[in-house]
């Protein structure tokens, strides 16, 4: 939201910021204070006087609530949340986030009686978003042959590669988003000596920045996306992953209540540690080739070869989607171009029940 409002404020002044204020300061101040209420009214931490320089000159420049009536200013903001600072075009899911996010700012304005409507364009023959595809792309998907050798690169680095090995193997096996495994705890487990294991999911931690949680920690504290408040989630846990996480229980000493994956320090496995660590698999473990590819290159990528795989396998759609905290449209719509194998049996049932009778001559 404050990016979006970054974009929109600049793309609104009624000149452009002098030659001393550089582009990217003016909005790392809108972005991390203007639109940061912690950190703008802390008073342990006063804003920087350079920020505040800022902050000054924005405020005195910028046009009042009035500037939204005029289409020349509207045209403004959209162009501006539909591009990057370089001046190239942004992505199509930034584009779509951001109209969405100054519509309920619009709509908060409106409430607020600081406007009458809402100006954006919508409907037919406006500018809108470009599309979004919704289906992931195939080629992010790992086999497991691949999946084997960079878990085993990665299990073989010194002091905490068998942790990582077994964090990632988790979204691999079970399909977890990574904010709901690095929330684990041991307890969270249920690990037999044989045979398949459970987790009961009940929290995500995604990790959103020390400066925008009330708690001051990197990562917030959220009930899991889509479910009710304190909801959980039952997600069965493959032999070979019970296998993995009894070792790293064993060889760290975790006890019931301790996260299953800790940091470095003890506390939550920070995400550009892990995503530091896969991406260092993928340079030594892929072929040239295949690192220009998407194959594997964001970590979330091992949950959707998961699910892939759970659909692949003949599982059904609404199972699917229970454990992997989706609704069935939705993972239909994502995964459907990547089930596979199945075509030829479903045209062998259709072949005599559609071939056509012969006619007497």
């Amino acid at each position: 939201m404050a990016k979006a409002l970054t974009s929109a404020t600049i793309a609104l002044l009624r000149t452009t910021p002098p030659a001393h204020f550089e582009q990217v300061k003016v909005r790392t101040a809108l972005r991390e204070y203007g639109f940061n209420v912690n950190r703008r009214n802390d008073p342990d931490k006063p804003v920087p006087g350079e920020i505040q320089t800022i902050l000054a000159w924005v405020r005195r420049n910028s046009l009042p609530m009035s500037a939204w009536e005029k289409a020349e200013n509207i045209d403004k903001v959209v162009t501006a949340l539909s591009t990057r600072l370089d001046g190239t075009a942004a992505a199509a899911s930034s584009v779509t986030r951001n109209e969405r996010i100054m519509n309920l700012v619009m709509g908060y304005a409106i409430r607020h009686n600081c406007l009458k409507a809402n100006p954006l364009p919508k409907g037919k023959g406006e500018r809108v978003a470009p599309k979004v595809a919704q289906a992931i792309d195939k080629r992010c998907l790992l086999n497991r042959d691949l999946v084997a050798k960079m878990l085993d690169w990665i299990g073989k680095r010194p002091r905490r590669g068998p942790l990582y090995r077994a964090f990632f193997a988790t979204l691999y096996f079970a399909g977890l988003r990574p904010e709901e495994a690095v929330g684990l705890r041991v307890g969270d487990a249920t690990l037999p000596e044989t045979g398949w294991g459970e987790f009961l999911v009940h929290e995500a931690r995604p990790e959103v920045g020390s400066q925008w949680t009330d708690t001051g920690e990197v990562h917030e504290e959220r009930d899991l996306k889509g479910r009710g408040e304190g909801d959980t989630r039952t997600v069965p846990i493959h032999p070979t992953l019970v296998v993995i996480l009894r070792e790293i229980i064993k060889e760290y000493d975790l006890k019931p209540a301790d996260l299953l994956f800790p940091g470095e320090k003890g506390g939550m496995l920070a995400g550009s540690v892990f995503r530091r660590v896969w991406a260092k698999a993928r340079e030594e473990v892929l072929s040239e080739h295949e690192l220009k590819t998407p194959t594997g290159k964001r970590v979330y990528d091992l949950r959707h070869t998961c699910l892939t795989t759970w659909l692949n396998s003949g599982i059904p759609p609404a199972q699917v989607a229970e454990w992997a905290d989706n609704s069935v449209p939705v993972l239909l719509t994502i995964y459907a171009r990547c089930i596979v194998g199945q075509v030829d049996d479903y045209l062998k049932r259709t072949e005599d029940v559609q071939d056509l009778p012969k006619v007497a001559a």
